[in-house]
C-alpha cells in the first residue's frame, strides 16, 4: 500500500519497501540458492538507485546575491567571565580607528555581546566589499599593523577561545544595514543535512515573506569556509515580548505552517543567541 513496492519472481520473491527516499529489499520466506538469490537482489537493487540530480553551478552561484560581491565573516569569541568589560572597551577603543580607515575595503555590520545563550561571548559580523581578493588585503594589511597586532596580543589573553565563518548572504533576504536602536538580537544558526542547502533556500524564498511586516529581518547568510552547511539569520527585536508576539502572530499567516513542516526535516541542529550590541555596532 501506499510508496510500498511488491515485486515477486517464482520461487523467490523480494519485497521492496520504499522509506525516506531509500528503498529497504527484505527477503521473503522461501528464497532458492544464496547465488540466484544474490543476484536477484543485485538487479533489484539496480531498478532503485537514487538518481543524482546534476547542478550546472555551484550553491553559492545560484543562492547568493549577483549584483554584489560581499563576503562576510562571522566571529564567536569566549571571553574569560572576569575579562568581558575589559575585553568589550578595548574593541570599543581599537576597531572603530583600525576599520573605519577609507584604505580597508571591510566595514563592521555589527558586534555584540550574547544575551541568552551562550555566556560570556562576543559575536562579530564583518562586511569585505570584492569577496576574497578584499579580504586578502585587508588581512595583508593589517599584519603590517603595529596598533592591530598589539590590539591581538591584549585580546588573545582575555580569551578561551574563538572560531569564525566566511558566509554569503542570500539573494532573497534584506541586506544588512545600520539601525538605530534600542533593539535586541536574535541570531538563530541552522545546521542543515549536507546537500539541503538549496531546498533550504526554496523554501525560504518564500517564507521570508511571512516575517517581514515588522521590519524585523536584518541577514540571513549561509557558510562557505568553516562549519559547512551553515545557516544565520539575523533578527531584530524592540524587546523579548516583542519577539514572541511577532513570532506567534507568523503562524496565523495562511502557508508560514507549511513551510515550518518542510523545512525542519533539513536541520540537524539549531541554535538561538539572544544578543545585545555594543556602543560602537552599527546595528543598535
Amino acid at each position: 500500500p501506499g510508496d510500498a513496492v511488491f515485486l515477486h519472481e517464482s520461487p523467490a520473491c523480494l519485497v521492496a519497501v520504499a522509506e525516506a527516499q531509500w528503498p529497504v529489499l527484505v527477503p521473503c520466506r522461501g528464497l532458492g540458492s544464496s547465488a540466484r538469490s544474490a543476484r536477484e537482489d543485485s538487479w533489484l537493487k539496480s531498478l532503485f538507485v537514487r538518481k543524482v540530480d546534476p547542478r550546472k553551478d555551484a550553491h553559492s552561484n545560484l543562492l547568493a546575491k549577483r549584483e554584489t560581491s560581499s563576503l562576510y565573516k562571522l566571529q564567536f569569541h569566549n571571553v574569560k567571565p572576569e575579562c568581558l568589560e575589559a575585553y568589550n572597551k578595548l574593541c570599543q577603543e581599537v576597531l572603530p580607528k583600525i576599520h573605519e580607515e577609507k584604505h580597508y575595503p571591510c566595514a563592521l555590520v555589527g558586534t555584540w555581546n550574547t544575551w541568552y545563550g551562550e555566556q560570556d561571548q562576543a559575536v562579530h559580523l564583518w562586511r569585505y566589499e570584492g569577496g576574497y581578493p578584499a579580504l586578502n588585503e585587508v588581512m595583508s594589511k593589517l599584519r603590517q599593523n603595529k596598533e592591530f597586532t598589539e590590539f591581538r596580543k591584549e585580546r588573545g589573553n582575555m580569551l578561551l577561545s574563538r572560531k569564525n565563518q566566511l558566509l554569503l548572504e542570500f539573494s532573497f533576504w534584506n541586506e544588512p544595514v545600520p539601525r538605530n536602536g534600542p533593539n535586541i538580537y536574535e541570531l538563530r544558526s541552522y545546521q542543515l543535512r549536507p546537500g539541503t542547502m538549496i531546498e533550504w533556500g526554496n523554501y525560504w524564498a518564500r517564507a521570508i515573506r511571512f516575517r517581514q511586516d515588522n521590519n524585523e529581518a536584518v541577514g540571513g547568510f549561509f557558510s562557505q569556509i568553516g562549519q559547512l552547511y551553515m545557516v544565520h539569520h539575523l533578527w531584530a527585536y524592540k524587546d523579548l515580548q516583542t519577539r514572541e508576539d511577532i513570532r506567534n502572530a507568523a503562524w496565523h499567516k495562511p502557508g508560514w505552517d507549511e513551510l515550518v513542516y518542510y523545512t525542519v526535516p533539513l536541520i540537524q541542529e539549531m541554535e538561538s543567541r539572544i544578543m545585545i550590541p555594543l556602543k560602537i555596532s552599527p546595528l543598535q
